[in-house]
């Protein structure tokens, strides 16, 4: 008799541990098909933000050249070259802590082996550096635009000082970026927004955001245009955010 209810018993454990396992075996996939489903609605957008800036400090650095046959005579020429210049620096309204001299970098031509054995040629080539480091951006462009004073006066560039001698920065891209980061992500939820409308949803939290990449581009954007040679600039982010769709 006991054996019989035993028996039972454990027929009806085993039905029922039956039982739950297939209920179980029917849950787990119609859940996970469920969470798949839900995890699989949302959408990834792009929004844009632009800011004209302007560039606050400027770095001008300039590279002049003195040729002779004697060593002494040439250094001394120098020396009066670099007053001229320190001078004109000074009247264009630039103050003594915004200008900074380089070493005197020295050629002789003679020591060269593969030189040109005219004895009438010139021998020794002396190059200095002016560095100008100015938040003061329009007197350096107006100081850039009147060094034919220096060249009138004998003063012989070298040809690094052509080109983009001066190096337009601006250093105030922290201050920015919660301003242009707010608008992108206003403009990719006004994206997200459209494409919710076209599909019947509605924009749930933001599943993702990715901020980008900050880029200072130049203002004028032309073919070979430099952002360091403007002092107008543009800075752009795209911040690429995924927005849960209910």
């Amino acid at each position: 008799m006991e054996n019989n209810v035993c028996q039972c018993k454990g027929k009806k454990v085993s039905a029922f541990v039956l039982a739950l396992g297939i209920c179980l075996g029917g849950f787990f996939p119609g859940y996970f098909y469920y969470r798949a489903k839900m995890d699989s609605n949302f959408v990834t957008v792009k929004g844009l933000s632009e800011m004209n800036v302007r560039a606050d400090l400027a770095v001008w650095d300039l590279k002049f050249v003195v040729t002779g046959q004697d060593l002494k005579a040439a250094q001394a020429q120098m020396s009066s070259q670099l007053g001229i210049i320190i001078g004109f620096l000074k009247n264009m309204g630039f103050r003594a802590e915004e200008i900074s001299t380089g070493r005197i970098e020295t050629n002789d031509l003679m020591a060269n082996p593969y030189r040109n054995n005219d004895a009438n040629g010139v021998r020794y080539i002396l190059t200095q550096g002016v560095r100008v480091r100015s938040t003061n951006v329009d007197n350096v462009e107006k100081a850039l635009n009147s060094t034919a004073s220096l060249i009138s006066q004998g003063i012989v560039f070298d040809s690094q000082s052509y080109g983009s001698p001066v190096s337009y920065i601006f250093t105030k891209l922290n201050d920015i970026k919660p301003q242009m980061l707010e608008e992108a992500t206003k403009n990719a939820q006004a994206a997200a927004a459209e494409f919710a409308k076209s599909s019947n949803s509605t924009v749930g939290k933001i599943k993702y955001a990715n901020q980008g990449v900050f880029s200072i581009l130049p203002s004028e954007q032309t073919a070979g245009a430099s952002e360091s040679s403007q002092i107008e600039k543009k800075v752009r982010v795209v911040a690429t955010v995924e927005y849960w769709l209910k």
